[in-house]
């Protein structure tokens, strides 16, 4: 009974903590372009990369 002491405060502050995280990533733009990565992988280059000289 006693371990719940100390349990309920480190859970009260990791959710705390993930909402934070949550929000800074909602705010930074994180998620405004859900769909452009999964489309970029499908359009092929028609020219392709110049090598790079040593």
């Amino acid at each position: 009974m006693n371990d719940f002491f100390y349990l309920i405060p480190i859970s009260i502050i990791l959710g705390f903590i993930g909402l934070v995280v949550f929000l800074w990533t909602l705010r930074a733009g994180q998620y405004e372009d859900l769909d452009g990565a999964s489309e970029r992988i499908l359009y092929d280059e028609d020219v392709p990369r110049p090598d790079k000289p040593s």
